[in-house]
């Protein structure tokens, strides 16, 4: 297949197709996602975006209008505790839903086939072969599962390695750190799968947190959500925006009511530095994510600072 690299500042128009239906046996609904391309471009990486908590595929559009507009096909499910499914805590799912949610991701990758005949014009312009996972809040907990991390047990072993080789490159968002005594109360009565470890989340990642995201979750404040970056091995980056909450700006949505910190120049600022890793990470020769990084550090108010790490010796 041959490939034709997207310019860094040529945005391309973009179609976006929802919602593309996938039958999903055991679930108790198909699975729905949306699909956004450049209307250009051939040999496009992809990117399976997996939303927060109550949201769906009709959100983040921030991001997935942004990736896609610079040369990614963007995929986003709506996993079952989407307010769209109105799933109570009866429901038998409920204990599992962050397996349904790891399953979809899944089934999204082993039917990219069908994904990519669904949209005009996309068939045979995809790269199956360079695929990224991202997620924020508890779609970043979905993501890093898929990433290579793993949820303790209450017998304390470590269950399931549910890591996806097919997934080269990742990118978490507001990701919940360690379980253990670092949960609050609430979360070891309600989220027990927040018991997350990152000792074995080798594949490469950019971690992005805000400073100022407390959390009814845990008893350590911010810090807790650096986990993903300081408790892996490498290679990672980690992204920390000043003054950021746990939308960092607005990044679900323009003036949508659950962000808290309202501000475009931060959503500006992650729409650019996690396209620029992704895009860096599948056209190295660019040097996007290091001109992202030195355009952010230039600044004589910087939003934010990035510190990166390599693997072990």
């Amino acid at each position: 297949m041959s490939k034709s690299i997207p310019r860094i500042e040529a945005p391309a128009p973009v179609v976006s197709v929802s919602p593309v239906v996938l039958s999903a046996p055991g679930r108790g609904a198909d699975l729905e996602v949306r699909v956004s391309a450049p209307v250009t471009g051939s040999g496009l990486p992809i990117i399976v975006f997996a939303h927060g908590h109550g949201s769906s595929s009709d959100g983040y559009l921030p991001l997935a209008h942004y990736w896609a507009a610079r040369g990614f096909v963007v995929i986003q499910p709506t996993f079952l505790d989407s307010r769209t499914y109105s799933l109570g805590p009866e429901d038998p799912r409920s204990p599992l839903i962050w397996r349904f949610r790891v399953e979809d991701v899944t089934r999204v990758l082993d039917h990219l086939d069908v994904i990519e005949a669904s949209v005009p014009g996309l068939a045979g312009r995809v790269d199956h072969s360079r695929i990224a996972a991202a997620g924020h809040s508890f779609g970043a907990q979905t993501t890093a599962m898929l990433l290579g991390a793993r949820i303790r047990g209450p017998d304390g072993r470590l269950g399931e390695d549910l890591a996806d080789p097919r997934l080269k490159v990742g990118v978490l968002l507001c990701a919940g750190g360690r379980g253990g005594d670092a949960l609050s109360p609430l979360a070891r009565e309600h989220f027990p799968y927040l018991n997350q470890v990152y000792a074995e989340m080798t594949t490469p990642t950019l971690v992005v947190a805000g400073d100022q995201d407390h959390s009814p979750l845990t008893v350590r404040g911010p810090e807790w959500f650096t986990d993903a970056y300081t408790l892996s091995p490498g290679p990672k980056s980690l992204l920390t925006l000043f003054g950021a909450e746990h939308m960092l700006g607005g990044i679900s949505g323009n003036r949508v009511t659950e962000t808290t910190d309202e501000n475009p120049a931060r959503v500006s600022a992650v729409q650019r530095l996690t396209w620029a890793y992704l895009h860096e990470a599948f056209y190295p020769g660019e040097r996007a994510w290091a001109v992202a990084c030195e355009e952010l550090m230039a600044s004589p108010t910087p939003l934010g600072r990035v510190e990166s790490k390599t693997p072990p010796p």
